[in-house]
């Protein structure tokens, strides 16, 4: 594909874009793309590319990230769909140099105004299937960006899948208190679901000024182990694991020490993937 030959049927335009957490934060902006396509079909918790003009380190035109979509609806005049996708405002310390650098996806889309085209690619296959079996239990595992395609889950499992009889638990972690703001969204707020008396959600924020997301989440996985630890070892469990890869490593040092050990921990995950109840979406 050249700069100058896009397909009109991957350009998007881009509604609105509207800041969703606090000044005092992470950036993190809700963009809600418009396809005048009637036939671009996809499912909340898909994901779409986004191709950012500038040639990357391979030599091609464009840069390539891909986003969750959160929702999504059919225009009213029927011309055509739209779309939402959480943004994260994202910086890189160089390793030799030391600088910090602006990522290149993040800031264009969080820099795009009203009326801008977006050239998109997809959707994508999610790799988040909901249980056929509504007696199935669900843990949702993740920090950051990673509670994007969960949002768009737990809306599908209440919305479209009715009276859900598993349960269904979300373990999210936070650098501060603020960046909890990233869970909801001001329209559907992930409160709306503690009504359902299937549903918990367990936060944790992380107890070292200098530490990750990830350490939050182990904070938050330590502080209700028992909960965490019945539920995986039933064998009506899936358990799906969203955010930056260091999520993994956190995850299974948690587990080892619930399990007693890293084999008994290795044999019970291997044997969850084994049976198609163990799913990721981890990125860099």
């Amino acid at each position: 594909m050249s700069e100058n030959k896009i397909d009109p049927s991957l350009l998007s335009e881009l509604k609105a874009t509207t800041r969703i957490t606090d000044d005092e934060t992470a950036e993190v902006r809700e963009l809600v793309l418009y396809i005048d396509e009637p036939f671009f079909r996809f499912r909340e918790g898909q994901s779409i590319g986004v191709l950012v003009p500038g040639k990357d380190d391979l030599g091609s035109s464009y840069h390539k990230r891909k986003y969750t979509i959160v929702k999504g609806n059919q225009v009213s005049t029927g011309d055509g769909v739209e779309l939402t996708i959480l943004v994260r405002r994202c910086f890189y310390i160089d390793d030799f140099s030391g600088e910090e650098y602006p990522g290149r996806a993040s800031n264009y889309l969080c820099d795009a105004k009203v009326g801008d085209s977006i050239i998109i690619t997809g959707p994508y296959r999610s790799s988040f299937a909901i249980p056929d079996d509504k007696s199935s239990n669900i843990i949702m595992i993740g920090t950051g960006t990673g509670i994007a395609p969960f949002r768009a889950f737990i809306g599908h499992i209440y919305k479209e899948k009715n009276d859900w009889e598993g349960q269904v638990r979300l373990f999210y972690g936070a650098k501060t208190g603020l960046d909890l703001l990233y869970m909801n969204d001001k329209n559907n707020d992930l409160v709306n679901y503690y009504q359902e008396e299937t549903f918990q959600a367990f936060n944790a924020l992380t107890r070292r000024p200098l530490s990750g997301d990830e350490k939050a989440l182990e904070h938050s996985l330590e502080e209700n182990i028992k909960e965490a630890w019945d539920l995986i070892k039933n064998p009506d469990t899936y358990v799906f694991v969203a955010g930056l890869d260091n999520v993994a490593p956190s995850l299974d040092m948690v587990m080892i020490h619930a399990s007693g050990s890293k084999e008994a921990w290795g044999t019970l995950k291997q044997k969850m993937k084994d049976e198609g109840r163990w799913s990721t979406l981890l990125y860099s």
